[in-house]
């Protein structure tokens, strides 16, 4: 097991992200949770990997997919998050939520005017599809 590693039961659909490793076996509902590989490659017509870019004012934004992912009741991003190595902004979605994370919202707005540098140390982004798994950023 290795830190940051996020596993899901198959049984209730619990989802928990391993945040200490301390040994043992992660289990719910009796059985093993199954651990969510992170995937990179895209699949199918859905575009899952989230891609790191910047608007006009150069802030940092995550966006789901070359082509935004669908966001319906029955299939969408359940979560993005972003990180710096350090530390992880992770942003909560719901099915009528446009499936990206914007870093300067996640500053108490951005106050850099003209030149962010919001966000401008985020080397990795994973997001979480309810349907198809993990996936993660090149």
């Amino acid at each position: 097991m290795e830190i940051d590693n996020v596993y899901k039961c198959e049984v209730c659909g619990n989802i928990v992200e391993l945040v200490h490793v301390g040994g043992g076996e992660l289990v719910c509902c009796g059985q093993p949770m199954k651990l969510q590989e992170e995937k990179s490659g895209e699949e199918g017509t859905e575009k899952h990997k989230p891609v790191i870019t910047k608007d006009e004012k150069g802030c940092v934004i995550v966006k789901v997919g070359s082509v935004d992912h669908p966001m319906e009741e029955d299939h969408y991003i359940e979560w993005i998050e972003a990180s710096t190595g350090e530390k992880t902004i992770r942003k909560y979605l719901s099915p009528k939520d446009k499936p990206e994370l914007s870093l300067c919202d996640c500053v108490d707005g951005c106050k850099c005017g003209d030149d962010c540098s919001c966000g401008s140390n985020i080397v990795s982004a994973r997001a979480y599809c309810n349907k198809h798994g993990l996936w993660k950023s090149d």
